[in-house]
């Protein structure tokens, strides 16, 4: 039997486009074991599909002073010394790394053992995990054209980012059900992450009663922040955070506002569905959402609006603006060649061999 280690973790970003390439993984024959941090989230994300999971010693590369950049250099080292032991024993065919800090040693010790290694950048820029691991991988996925230019021409692939397939498989009456919703009115789904998004979720808060009027709103509005005084706003439905119902959701959904962080964008990208991107302000990020927004704007996938030019009256705009060339988007996410990124990735893996 094949075998393949994925690794990546640190945060959700890093593990579900490894969870959303086990179908096809296992259905190519392959015997997959995950490689994570000793207990990230990884290792809980991972712990649904009765896979075989390791833990390594990791430790963050940081840009900033901090007392701890002199002690993770050794959990690094003791983690590449773990991760080549066990692939030592185990002989993998290939690793596939989704990045994060704990890819590191795990990429490191497969290069230094002749195991090929395919890698994948979500964001426009490599990350610093990911460069570190560039040089010894053998190929570099990404998700944005632009990307292209800042890796190796040998190695690099437009993939897009590997997204769970049954979001696809979505009921759109389910969604309507869940929310008390009628089928006569559009349906607007805001999402700003699983910890949520306060500016987002103010502006499309007072923007309710203009937004009320043509379309109802289905809101994820992240842990602890839920308005109370709003729960019996007819055509409103708010939830912290949804998990096997969100595929409904999608369905129902004719327009979406969202953050612009690589996976979220990529799975309205996969879904085709129109959206209006508020990305996180470099003030509070290394700016990577902004330029992932630009990319899609400048692809005809988006509507872009700054947080720092977000006003009532300008996202209501925004929303009519979309919704009214909504066909426009949804024809400019069909064209894209970044739409098969599974089928994509396990011909990569199955020729770095």
């Amino acid at each position: 039997m094949k075998k393949i280690v994925l690794t990546g973790g640190g945060t959700a970003g890093h593990v579900t486009p490894n969870i959303a390439l086990l179908p096809a993984l296992k259905e190519a024959g392959y015997e997959i074991t995950y490689i994570g941090s000793y207990d990230g989230i990884e290792k809980r994300l991972i712990g649904d599909f009765e896979i075989p999971y390791v833990g390594i010693s990791t430790g963050k590369f940081r840009r900033y002073l901090d007392i701890k950049n002199l002690t993770d250099p050794f959990r690094v080292i003791k983690g590449f010394a773990e991760a080549r032991k066990y692939l030592k024993e185990y002989e993998p065919d290939v690793v596939f790394s989704k990045g994060g800090f704990v890819s590191v040693p795990v990429v490191r010790a497969a290069a230094s053992l002749g195991i090929p290694c395919i890698i994948h950048e979500s964001d426009m820029t490599p990350g610093l995990a990911n460069k570190l691991c560039i040089p010894v991988a053998t190929k570099v996925c990404c998700n944005f054209p632009e990307t292209l230019k800042l890796l190796p021409k040998d190695k690099a692939v437009l993939t897009g980012s590997p997204i769970r397939a049954e979001l696809s498989q979505g009921n759109k009456l389910a969604g309507l059900d869940m929310c008390g919703f009628s089928a006569n009115k559009p349906v607007i789904m805001v999402i700003g992450g699983s910890l949520g998004a306060a500016n987002v979720n103010k502006a499309v808060r007072e923007a309710l009663p203009q937004l009320l009027r043509d379309f109802q709103v289905v809101h994820l509005c992240g842990k602890d922040k839920i308005d109370n005084l709003l729960l019996n706003t007819p055509g409103y439905k708010q939830f912290e955070y949804i998990k096997a119902e969100l595929k409904d959701l999608f369905a129902m959904a004719d327009i979406v506002i969202s953050r612009a962080g690589a996976n979220a964008i990529c799975e309205l990208l996969a879904l085709k569905k129109p959206n209006i991107l508020i990305p996180l302000p470099a003030s509070s990020s290394r700016g990577d959402q902004i330029l992932n927004a630009r990319s899609f704007e400048a692809q005809g996938f988006s509507i872009v609006i700054n947080e720092d030019d977000l006003t009532t009256q300008l996202l209501v705009d925004k929303v009519q603006e979309l919704y009214f060339t909504r066909q426009s988007y949804h024809d400019a996410m069909s064209q894209s060649g970044q739409m098969d990124s599974i089928k994509t990735i396990i011909k990569l893996i199955e020729e770095v061999q």
